[in-house]
C-alpha cells in the first residue's frame, strides 16, 4: 500500500510505501524536508497536518512537547502516514547530493586541538550548498562522520572544514596524527536545514560554542557578501582564550563592518590569559545583552548541551521559536 503526499506550499507531490516515514519516502525521492537528528529530539523536521493522518510507530517524539502539539505541529521523521496527506512544511533549496573524491589540498592546526582542512574536488566539479550546511565523510568500513562547512557558497574553490580532535575517536585521530597531504578522501552532501534566511531584515544573533563557529563563520561571510545591514551579533563561547582558534577574523570583521559586533566569552579563563572580557556561558551573555529576544533571528552552532540550554532560555525571553536556527554537534557513534 503507499499513500500519496503532496506539499501544500509549491504543490511537490511524493508517495510513501507503508511503515515508511514522511521523512524517509521525501528523501528517498529527492525532496528537500529539513531534517536533523532524525530520532525524534531536534524538531528541525516538524510541520503540519493540513489533511490526512498519521501515527508514530515508536511512540510520542520525545521532542514533540505540549506547547507544538498545541501548535498542530508533528515531527515528519517519526510519522507514519494512515492516509494520503497534506502538509504544511518548509521546502529547502533542492540542491543535489553528491557523493565525490576529494583530495586533501592543506591543513593546518589552528589550536591544540582543531585542525582546519580545506578540500578540493576533481576539477570538472563543485559542491551547491548554502552557507551553514554539512558534509560527510565516508570512511573505509562504510561508517560516516558529519562536518560542517566553514566557507561561504561564493567562495567554492575548496571546501574548508574546522575538525576537533576527539580523544580516541577514529576519524579524528587520524586527521591529527596520520593526515597525509594530497591524501584522497570520499564526500558526500550537503545535508542540512541550518542556513541563512535571507529574506529577514530584523537583526540577527549568531551564538557558536568551540568548533560550532565553523557553519556560523560560512553564515557570517555570506551575510557579508550580501551586503545585509541590519545588526549583527556574533557571541562566541569557549572554555579559556587558547580555545579562540581564529579570533583575529572576527575582530577584523568589527573593523571592517560598521553593523558587526563580536563579542568572545570565556566559561573557565585560566589564570594567564588576563582575561578582561565576558566570562559566562555564553547563552547567558546573550541574555544579558539582549534581555527581550523578540525582534531577533537567531543562529546557535555547537554542542547540543549548549543548544538544549539556550533555546528554552532564549523563549523565555520572548525569542520566536520560528526564528531560532541551530545545529547541534554530536559526537558519531559506531
Amino acid at each position: 500500500m503507499t499513500f500519496k503526499i503532496q506539499i501544500q506550499a509549491n504543490q511537490q507531490q511524493f508517495t510513501a510505501n507503508a511503515n515508511e516515514t514522511i521523512l524517509e519516502a521525501a528523501l528517498r525521492q529527492n525532496i528537500a524536508l529539513p531534517y536533523g537528528c532524525r530520532d525524534g529530539y531536534c524538531r528541525h523536521c516538524k510541520g503540519k497536518i493540513i489533511h490526512g493522518s498519521i501515527k508514530y510507530p515508536k511512540g510520542q517524539p520525545i521532542g514533540l512537547d505540549s506547547d507544538n502539539q498545541a501548535q498542530g505541529y508533528d515531527l515528519f521523521c517519526q510519522a507514519v502516514p494512515q492516509s494520503d496527506l497534506v502538509l504544511d512544511i518548509e521546502i529547502l533549496p533542492n540542491f543535489e547530493v553528491k557523493t565525490t573524491p576529494c583530495k586533501i589540498a592543506k591543513f593546518e592546526q589552528l589550536a591544540h586541538d582543531v585542525m582546519r582542512l580545506y578540500l578540493k574536488l576533481p576539477n570538472t566539479q563543485r559542491l551547491q550548498f548554502l552557507a551553514g550546511q554539512y558534509i560527510y565523510f565516508i570512511l573505509k568500513d562504510g561508517h560516516k562522520r558529519a562536518f560542517s562547512l566553514a566557507n561561504a557558497p561564493y567562495n567554492d574553490e575548496y571546501l574548508e572544514l574546522h575538525i576537533r580532535h576527539v580523544a580516541g575517536g577514529k576519524f579524528t585521530d587520524y586527521v591529527f596524527n596520520q593526515l597525509n597531504p594530497k591524501a584522497i578522501l570520499r564526500i558526500q552532501g550537503p545535508y542540512g536545514s541550518f542556513y541563512l534566511r535571507e529574506n529577514n531584515h530584523q537583526p540577527i544573533i549568531l551564538m557558536a560554542g568551540g568548533t560550532g563557529f565553523a557553519p556560523i563563520k560560512a553564515i557570517l561571510e555570506h551575510i557579508f557578501y550580501l551586503g545585509l545591514t541590519q545588526a549583527i551579533y556574533l557571541y562566541w563561547g569557549v572554555r579559556s582564550l587558547q580555545d579562540l582558534y581564529l579570533q583575529d577574523l572576527p575582530i577584523q570583521w568589527q573593523q571592517q563592518y560598521q553593523n558587526f559586533k563580536f563579542i568572545p566569552v570565556l566559561s573557565e579563563p585560566k589564570n594567564d590569559d588576563n582575561w578582561q572580557g565576558k566570562t559566562a556561558w555564553v547563552h547567558q551573555a546573550v541574555l544579558a545583552d539582549h534581555p527581550n529576544l523578540s525582534n531577533y533571528h537567531i543562529y546557535m552552532g555547537g554542542p547540543p548541551i549548549m543548544i538544549s540550554t539556550a533555546k528554552p532560555a532564549f523563549i523565555a525571553h520572548q525569542a520566536l521559536e520560528q526564528h531560532i536556527f541551530y545545529d547541534a554537534f554530536e559526537y558519531a557513534k559506531d
